[in-house]
Formats: C-alpha cells, sequence, structure tokens
C-alpha cells in the first residue's frame, strides 16, 4: 500500500499520563510500516463531555502509514488494551489510562460503523484541534482548514504544558 499521512489523536488522565501517552505513540509507530512524521506539545485539559473526573493530558500526531484506516485501527485499539484500557460502554467518555483516535487518514472520507475519519467530532474538540493545527495548521480537512478551525474554538481549559 501506498504511504498515508495521518493524524492521531491522544489523551489519558489516569495514571502517569505522558508516560501513557508515550508508550501509546510508540505502539503506534513501530517504524516498519507505520512512522512517526511529528508530534505536538503535551496540553492539559479540562475533561469533555462527562465533566466528573481529573483533567486529560493531550497530544496530536502526524504519522506516516502503509495500513489501512481499518489496520491502523485495530492497531490503535491494540496498543490501547495493552497499556491497560478496558472499554466501558457505560460511561461513553469517563477516565482512561489512554485513548487512540484515527483524526484524519489522508484525505480518506469513510463512515462505518466503528471507524468514521474524518473523526466526527474534530470541529468540536479543542483539546484536538489546539494540538493538531501545532503540527498541521495548513492541512484542509473535509473543506476546513486546520489552523482557522483552531483559532476559531474556544480554547478554554486547554493549557500548554510542555514538550
Amino acid at each position: 500500500m501506498t504511504a498515508i499521512v495521518a493524524a492521531l489523536g491522544l489523551g489519558a488522565n489516569l495514571g502517569d499520563r505522558e508516560a501513557a501517552l508515550d508508550a501509546g505513540l510508540a505502539g503506534v509507530c513501530d517504524g516498519a510500516d507505520t512512522r512517526l512524521l511529528r508530534r505536538s506539545s503535551l496540553y492539559e485539559t479540562a475533561p469533555w463531555g462527562d465533566l466528573d473526573q481529573g483533567p486529560f493530558l493531550n497530544l496530536c500526531a502526524l504519522v506516516e502509514t502503509r495500513l489501512s484506516a481499518r489496520a491502523l485501527l485495530t492497531r490503535c485499539l491494540a496498543v490501547e488494551a495493552a497499556l491497560g484500557r478496558a472499554r466501558v460502554k457505560t460511561r461513553r467518555w469517563g477516565p482512561r489510562l489512554i485513548d487512540i483516535d484515527i483524526l484524519f487518514f489522508g484525505d480518506a472520507a469513510l463512515d462505518e460503523p466503528d471507524l468514521v475519519v474524518p473523526h466526527p467530532r474534530l470541529f468540536e474538540r479543542a483539546f484536538v484541534l489546539i494540538p493538531l493545527a501545532e503540527i498541521a495548521a495548513d492541512r484542509v480537512v473535509a473543506g476546513r482548514r486546520i489552523g482557522d478551525a483552531a483559532a476559531a474554538v474556544d480554547a478554554a481549559g486547554v493549557a500548554r504544558v510542555g514538550r
């Protein structure tokens, strides 16, 4: 398969959040079929959806992959599970050890039951748009420039905290 540039959003609000993000990114980017191109700084963010939990640490990454979107999703889910993530369907936006989402996959537009790209809430979430704009401001996704979308989103509760 031809290499595709994809964006990932990673977040964690339990345990050693920074270590979880590092391990998640390393697990997805094995160097053989998926490699890291750029990663954003770390951002501490207020929880989204379910507010009764601690703050998240988030980052975004651009990766180059030879995997299909489905295979990349499978890898992301396997890495989450290996790091101890248990998906609890009764608490949709609850606390988590690690979360890895595909934000976009090249120019693909997919709408399958468990795989939608671009991510359906990409333009609603400052905790994704702000770090993504740091590494892909000029990228156009679904007709919108990431940098413009980030400038327009309410960034309250999003603070850059490191590398």
